[in-house]
């Protein structure tokens, strides 16, 4: 079996353990790019700059989880040079390689397009979300036991999203004994919530009830934490926000108010960078192996 040849441009901690899960696999040739702070006897693979890759004999390219800027730039917290991706290196690449990332953006979309590639977004993956929603949660109770003075256990936690990451945050903050609440505009997911022995409150009823909270953790993607919902919010309570950028809350009025807002970005790779790293290794292999 002809080995399917990797190159893994840019990345952070999580990529280290995704380059030795890929090398392991013994129909898979890996080469990393951004790489150098690295000792090349720990990562075990072939290190090279963008130049020194040949790109029409690769098979797939894995993209940092925060894509590329749209001038081409790659982020590489593991090296000081810059690396660039430009459109005439794109159009050198076989039709068949596919292109890993965790988010897209208009530049990359658009050269993606210009040279009919296929593009896969790891961060969109329902399993992906779903493997990573575990490591977030974790990381969303450490940052409650750091910033509180109260235990979780019987404390009042709303949970602002009972998607992918709202169940899982949800659940795990209720086996430590935490009373949690549900806060959704989604009748379906406030029922499935309801099924699930959680307190529920309709988004539209929200003011009415911020009082009681503690802990506020939100995992939805657009302001739902409102000016008038923080009018509301006892100063001294603590906010986490899971969702990506540009968050749920207000930040500008949390701040005029004095309270306290962590943005929790990238917590998988954060706190758990080996786990994962591993959960990208499985679901590359898986899509690799699948394109045959």
């Amino acid at each position: 079996m002809l080995k399917k040849k990797i190159a893994i441009i840019g990345g952070d901690a999580r990529y280290l353990r995704l380059i030795h899960a890929l090398h392991y696999e013994e129909w898979i040739e890996v080469v990393i790019v951004g790489f150098d702070k690295v000792e090349q006897s720990y990562t075990a693979v072939k290190q090279c700059s963008i130049k020194e890759l040949q790109s029409e004999q690769l098979d797939a390219i894995v993209l940092p989880i925060t894509g590329i800027q749209n001038g081409g730039k790659v982020e590489a917290v593991f090296s000081d040079k810059e690396w660039v991706l430009t459109s005439d290196w794109f159009k050198r690449l076989s039709k068949k390689c596919l292109i890993f990332t965790g988010i897209t953006s208009d530049q990359l979309d658009h050269w993606i397009k210009e040279n009919d590639l296929t593009l896969i977004e790891l961060m969109e993956r329902d399993d992906i979300a779903i493997y990573n929603s575990i490591p977030t949660a974790e990381g969303a109770i450490m940052l409650a036991i750091q910033h509180t003075d109260i235990t979780i256990h019987d404390s009042n936690i709303f949970v602002f999203g009972f998607g992918r990451v709202g169940q899982t945050t949800a659940n795990k903050f209720s086996g430590l004994g935490a009373k949690v609440t549900i806060v959704s505009k989604s009748e379906t997911d406030l029922a499935r919530a309801f099924e699930q022995g959680f307190q529920t409150i309709h988004l539209d009823k929200i003011s009415d009830h911020i009082c009681h909270c503690e802990i506020l953790i939100n995992t939805v993607p657009a302001v739902v934490v409102t000016a008038a919902v923080l009018e509301k919010l006892p100063s001294n309570r603590l906010i986490i926000d899971l969702a990506s950028k540009p968050g749920g809350i207000d930040f500008d009025y949390a701040k005029k108010r004095g309270i306290e807002v962590i943005h929790a970005l990238g917590l998988p790779g954060l706190v758990a960078p080996k786990t994962a790293g591993e959960i990208l290794a499985k679901t590359i292999v898986h899509c690799i192996s699948s394109s045959e």
